[in-house]
């Protein structure tokens, strides 16, 4: 899918239905017409397009005769089978050219949104400088806003887990460590192109963004931080919970295996005085209830000692 965006006199974003100087192309999982149509008008290799559009391909900055190409990770979230939340990262393809700005990924994301419905402030498709790292002060955003929501999710699931004894909580938890994990090694990857980005001259900056570019990093080295720390915790919350759940699972196999021993007493009473052998009492009209109350006198004795020694 392909779709233009341009700035308006009032600074309003306007979608157009043709190139012009200053537009914002955004293409998502765009057709080989799209990727042909976008590199043959601004004359852009197409590998440059196409590499954004690979789930492997690694975070970098590339400056080119007539075009920069910054090629970062951003987070998304999709969802499971039960339709739990699954923090994963894609790249995100942005081309700066002497006319336009292009960016690239595989799918629809809210870092678009943002833009395309004028959310952010000073905001104009034109300041192609300004608007790449404008994108990459959102992205980094993203990370810290599905970060904590990580750690809210970890809180709940760790709530389950005091009375479980299944493992499903402990799945939820590996899920959530994994996405720690995609997070982490796409923040340090970030983190190299925005130190490039001030340390070589490849976007031509004023002041303003310099400064901006500085907040960037700030936010994405925060951001690292942020995963660091959640991640050494939901390590060792996995480790402490793996092993309370069996300790959940004793403690009830303990407690069935006591309310056993107490009901096979009556039984075993029973079992006795069914036998087709003589024994004491059978002709005594109290032959019953005498085997009643001896049932429920060894039953009640040996729930009291298993109760003095906490085995309920």
């Amino acid at each position: 899918m392909m779709k233009m965006y341009l700035s308006n006199a009032n600074g309003k974003i306007e979608e157009i239905h043709e190139l012009k100087n200053g537009c914002w192309i955004k293409l998502v999982a765009p057709t080989e017409e799209e990727i042909r149509y976008i590199a043959n008008h601004l004359d852009i290799p197409i590998d440059s397009i196409k590499d954004a559009l690979d789930d492997e391909e690694r975070s970098r900055v590339e400056k080119e005769d007539n075009h920069v190409l910054i090629i970062v990770d951003i987070p998304i979230i999709t969802h499971d089978e039960v339709d739990g939340p699954i923090y994963e990262t894609i790249p995100i393809g942005m081309i700066i050219t002497n006319t336009c700005f292009i960016t690239v990924c595989l799918q629809e994301n809210p870092i678009f949104e943002e833009f395309a419905n004028h959310k952010i402030k000073n905001f104009y498709t034109f300041m192609k400088t300004r608007f790449a790292l404008q994108m990459l002060y959102m992205i980094s955003t993203y990370y810290l806003r599905y970060l904590k929501q990580i750690n809210r999710r970890t809180s709940e699931i760790e709530k389950e887990l005091h009375q479980s004894m299944k493992n499903q909580e402990l799945f939820s938890l590996l899920s959530m460590e994994k996405s720690l994990v995609y997070f982490m090694t796409s923040l340090k990857a970030n983190n190299i192109v925005m130190e490039r980005l001030m340390r070589l001259n490849y976007l031509r900056m004023y002041d303003d963004d310099q400064e901006l570019l500085e907040d960037v990093i700030i936010e994405n080295k925060q951001a690292i931080e942020m995963a660091e720390v959640y991640s050494s915790i939901l390590s060792g919350m996995m480790d402490a919970f793996a092993s309370v759940i069996s300790n959940n699972l004793n403690i009830v196999m303990k407690f069935l295996t006591a309310v056993t021993i107490v009901i096979s007493l009556p039984t075993m009473v029973a079992s006795f005085y069914g036998m087709n052998v003589p024994i004491p009492y059978q002709h005594s009209p109290y032959a019953f209830m005498v085997a009643m109350l001896l049932a429920a006198l060894l039953s009640s004795i040996t729930a009291f000692v298993f109760w003095k020694k906490r085995y309920f």
